[in-house]
């Protein structure tokens, strides 16, 4: 395999008329994609629906991204992650019109729902959660 880098913020292509997917790794049931997006919001009516879970970061930017089942949709900006589970039913519901909105998106698939990540946070070795940073 070939030795891959690069700025995730370089050479941003041009997404004002539509949104821009880059593919920039995979392989093994997963993809890691970048999204440019420049005003840009999910059609009326259409929600995700993948099979995979999706760890999602905002890396420059603003969006709102609305989650099935929550009562407002979630600010997102530069640094701002989510992990959504499979069948996690979401959409975008804006991105920022006056600046591009970089996404870093890696798709995997989950064996179990148990192994899927439970959130930020540490363990001792008797598995008792703390606080993160602790």
């Amino acid at each position: 395999m070939a030795l891959l880098s690069g700025n995730l913020l370089a050479a941003c292509p041009e997404a004002r008329v539509t949104e821009v997917t880059a593919l920039l790794a995979g392989g093994a049931g997963a993809r890691v994609e970048r999204v440019v997006s420049h005003g840009q919001a999910s059609p009326p009516g259409f929600w995700y629906d993948q099979d995979e879970a999706e760890f999602v970061a905002v890396v420059a930017g603003r969006a709102r991204l609305r989650i099935e089942g929550e009562a407002d949709a979630r600010q997102m900006a530069a640094g701002d992650w989510i992990v959504l589970p499979p069948h996690c039913r979401h959409r975008v519901d804006w991105t920022d019109p006056d600046q591009p909105t970089v996404w870093l998106a890696v798709f995997y698939r989950v064996a179990r729902l148990e192994d899927e990540p439970q959130g930020h946070r540490d363990t001792d070795r008797k598995g008792s959660q703390r606080p993160s940073g602790v």
